[in-house]
């Protein structure tokens, strides 16, 4: 490989964002382990393709899009000179961004066509959250709401695997989730956000009525997804104990916006364990 070649393949990794590749991928595996009858099914070309597009390509796609749209903004963003990368404009890039697009066509192809609502909900947001002309991460509220986006590849694979819609209480409460989690992970850009001119949720609301407003979605969000399993709910209210936990503390959100990778993993684990243990003992 030329040392060109290296160069754009470690942007491209750093432009998918590593830490959160499994924000996509792990709703995949959430969905799969909950909408099949037996274990056998887990592992299939199609759940295994699903898993592999929402892994990487997915990513690409997302905050490729992102990078592109948000290149003036990223200028003054301090989180893009550390753990993320500013936009280069560079065509092999662009064209790797626009490749890993049109692969999401696969994924029609792949799955009966009660998935494709979720995934064309997913395109659709995934590219109007940072694209215009809507543009949502613009705009307070929508730019959380459209965050929902994230639950969709488990809601298809879901669809895709169990010949049904997932249950509209847990696709409710997920959602309500990433709200939370959007908004959550909005907080460190309120300052670069204010000085580009961009408003948000966070910049529209501030840092401590932000955090409030995290609260409540997840609060929400365990509420509902009590009424699914009260074993789910439980699980989840760990969210909003840890929201109390960093304003009561010194930690600073900045910081502890990090953790959130490790936490997620840990608890889409416990979800997908608690969904074989449903397999192995039916």
């Amino acid at each position: 490989m030329s040392g060109g070649t290296v160069g754009r393949v470690r942007y491209l990794l750093t432009l998918s964002r590593p830490r959160f590749w499994l924000y996509l991928a792990g709703p995949v595996v959430v969905g799969v382990a909950f909408g099949v009858d037996s274990t056998g099914r887990l592992f299939t070309p199609l759940t295994v393709g699903l898993f592999a597009y929402f892994l990487l390509p997915a990513n690409v796609f997302l905050y490729g899009v992102n990078d592109v749209f948000d290149a003036d903004v990223d200028t003054e963003n301090p989180k893009k000179s550390d753990r993320e990368a500013r936009w280069r404009g560079d065509t092999v890039v662009a064209a790797v961004v626009v490749a890993s697009t049109l692969l999401g066509a696969a994924t029609f192809a792949a799955t009966p066509t009660l998935a494709w609502p979720y995934l064309a909900g997913f395109f659709l947001l995934g590219f109007q959250y940072s694209a215009p002309p809507l543009r949502f991460k613009t705009t307070p509220f929508l730019d959380s709401l459209s965050n929902g986006l994230y639950v969709l590849p488990g809601a298809a694979a879901y669809a895709a695997v169990a010949g049904s819609h997932p249950p509209l209480a847990a696709v409710a409460a997920a959602w309500l989730w990433t709200m939370g989690m959007h908004t959550f992970s909005a907080i460190p850009d309120i300052e670069p956000d204010r000085e580009a001119g961009i408003r948000t949720t966070a910049t529209f609301l501030g840092e401590r009525r932000t955090l409030a407003y995290c609260l409540a979605c997840w609060l929400a969000a365990a509420a509902v997804f009590g009424l699914v399993d009260g074993r789910i709910g439980l699980l989840l209210a760990a969210y909003p104990v840890l929201v109390f936990a960093i304003y009561l503390s010194d930690v600073d959100v900045d910081r502890a916006y990090w953790w959130y990778p490790v936490v997620n993993t840990a608890v889409g684990t416990l979800l997908t364990l608690g969904a074989l243990w449903r397999l192995v003992n039916a």
